[in-house]
């Protein structure tokens, strides 16, 4: 029943939020905490649960933000867009994890790298499609199922039902058979390999998994900008994505969406009163590294354990004492 309650309060919070926040800009920075937070939960796949660190992330950003343009100023629907790019995004990430899983460690991540540099480098010099460096525009956004997303509330909380449905779903996937095979594949490869477990084909489902949650969160990225140029997908968006995960914890779910809170508000609002965000974010990264090495979450979770612990040492040194003396 206890583990129960943190979901309902954030269901909970998801629902009054645009009642408490009435300001238009913080309630747009709510809506990128969300899509930023799925693009994390998607990486997070990889890294937290299947031990594998990509640094091209971005990419499927990208890849359904330009289809989903060039689909639609093709003539067709939005609905026919949404599910072209999306299958065009998840199909290239199961080419690419077909590449990258030749290779594990650091040569994964130079792949990944090296993927997603690709993909950006098509989209700044395809000028013709991508419009370069000047980027294209999306014309409008949807409206699913008949309901418009136009304006800031309606839009925030259809990101808000997508982002639930994407966190239970990947919720489900860590708690399943093949979540703690993708583990298993993490912790001891070795010994699943023994044990008659095809590690590969578990990690290349996971990539392809962690691939289209990444294009959901990037299909929710062009209907809330509206625009999509080559510093979307640059290496620095990956990396963005990539600390997300590791500041909050990668070992945990509610890890990755912590962690797009706090680099989210750092880039939006910190900002806009400290002209080096960016040395502060590092030291942040740096103090969590040094004292929370497996991030936030699970470092305050150790920290309040610890604390409980303390807190009930002299209630029992009290019990015991009258027991003694008798």
């Amino acid at each position: 029943m206890k583990r129960m309650v943190p979901p309902a309060l954030g269901i909970a919070l998801l629902l009054v939020l645009p009642l408490i926040v009435t300001n238009d800009f913080y309630l747009n920075l709510a809506s990128q905490i969300l899509i930023y937070g799925l693009l994390a939960l998607s990486l997070n796949i990889l890294l937290g649960y299947g031990g594998m660190v990509s640094l091209g992330h971005a990419a499927y950003l990208g890849i359904v933000s330009y289809t989903c343009v060039i689909v639609v100023g093709a003539g067709y629907g939005h609905a026919v867009a949404a599910a072209v790019a999306i299958v065009v995004s998840t199909a290239s990430g199961a080419v690419f994890g077909v590449l990258a899983l030749r290779a594990s460690g650091l040569g994964f991540l130079m792949i990944t790298l090296a993927l997603g540099q690709i993909i950006w480098g098509v989209a700044y010099r395809w000028n013709d499609v991508t419009g370069g460096d000047n980027g294209i525009r999306y014309p409008a956004r949807p409206s699913p199922f008949g309901l418009s997303i136009a304006d800031t509330p309606s839009f925030y909380y259809f990101t808000a039902a997508v982002f639930a449905v994407a966190l239970f779903c990947i919720w489900r996937l860590t708690r399943s058979p093949f979540g703690a095979a993708l583990r298993g594949t993490r912790d001891q490869p070795r010994r699943m390999r023994m044990l008659g477990h095809d590690v590969w084909m578990i990690r290349w489902l996971a990539f392809v998994m962690s691939a289209f949650w990444g294009s959901v969160a990037g299909l929710l990225y062009i209907y809330y900008n509206l625009f999509i140029s080559p510093h979307a997908i640059s290496l620095q968006q990956s990396a963005e994505v990539l600390l997300m995960a590791i500041l909050g914890g990668a070992s945990t779910l509610t890890g990755p969406i912590i962690g797009a809170v706090i680099i989210t508000l750092i880039k939006n609002v910190v900002s806009t009163y400290v002209d080096r965000w960016n040395s502060l974010l590092g030291a942040i990264f740096v103090v969590v590294v040094m004292f929370m090495p497996l991030g936030l979450v699970p470092g305050f979770r150790h920290l309040w354990e610890r604390l409980a612990a303390r807190g009930r040492r002299p209630a029992l040194g009290a019990d015991a004492a009258p027991e003694a003396g008798a």
